[in-house]
């Protein structure tokens, strides 16, 4: 199971690990050593992730909570810091993709993509910090967009969440520094997710949407969930200790 120890004894929150980046990012964590809480809306996803965890023979539990609600999380994280007394890692990893422009977003779509994708890590932050300050420090990493520095058609609300999830990476990173809390962010180009697959397929055309999606990325394919998680294990890791408030592209040249 071990490709390495770099993440040996460390304790791992990831958000949205019931599939995609967070599920493959779970069992990466968890090959290097890490016990991964793995935590999911959908109860049974996040159970089936802990147990392809256990399965590889590494450590994994699942929880079931929607992290874009306060009492929620409070409830989530008083109860890994009564199980583990200590969080080294949290991925806020949860979000959701919601196409629109300033005429055709609804205020519902846009509040809840700003709910999702940008205020659910703000309330993990302000539940995991005291717990990180407690035991001398951890890392957050967060997943932004490549969306959220560089324009993007018909992606309003999920451009402008992603847009604050840097700035608000950028925020804790200088806020607890001293704390020997690190934050940084992902900035993923298109990935070939579950939900990737489905926004596809709804598409009119869903073989033209492919062609146009893969073409877009000037590497002439799309990543896949297990590239990202690569990179996301390297920043939880003590290896990237001198990186914080960064904002990380992995986006087979798309930003370029």
């Amino acid at each position: 199971m071990n490709l390495s120890d770099r993440l040996a004894r460390k304790v791992a929150l990831i958000t949205g690990a019931g599939a995609g980046i967070g599920r493959a990012s779970a069992l990466r964590f968890a090959a290097e050593g890490a016990a991964v809480i793995a935590v999911d809306r959908d109860a049974a996803a996040a159970e089936e992730t802990a147990q392809r965890v256990r399965a590889a023979r590494g450590r994994a539990e699942a929880e079931a909570a929607d992290v874009a609600e306060p009492m929620a999380v409070r409830l989530l994280f008083g109860t890994i810091a009564a199980r583990h007394a200590r969080l080294d890692v949290l991925f806020n990893n949860a979000g959701i993709v919601l196409g629109g422009t300033a005429q055709d977003t609804t205020l519902e779509d846009w509040e809840r993509s700003l709910r999702v994708n940008l205020t659910s890590m703000y309330l993990c932050c302000r539940e995991a910090i005291p717990i990180m300050q407690r035991q001398g420090g951890g890392v957050i990493l967060n997943t932004s967009s490549v969306a959220g520095l560089v324009g993007v058609k018909n992606r309003l609300a999920y451009s402008a969440s992603k847009a604050g999830v840097v700035g608000l990476t950028k925020s804790i990173a200088i806020d607890y520094i001293a704390d020997g809390i690190r934050c940084n962010c992902l900035c993923p180009g298109t990935v070939d997710t579950p939900s990737w697959r489905r926004r596809v397929a709804a598409s009119p055309d869903p073989d033209a949407a492919l062609q146009d999606m893969i073409a877009r990325q000037p590497m002439g394919r799309v990543g896949t969930p297990e590239e990202i998680a690569a990179l996301a294990a390297y920043l939880v890791s003590d290896e990237a200790a001198y990186t914080t408030g960064t904002a990380v592209f992995i986006d087979g040249g798309l930003s370029l």
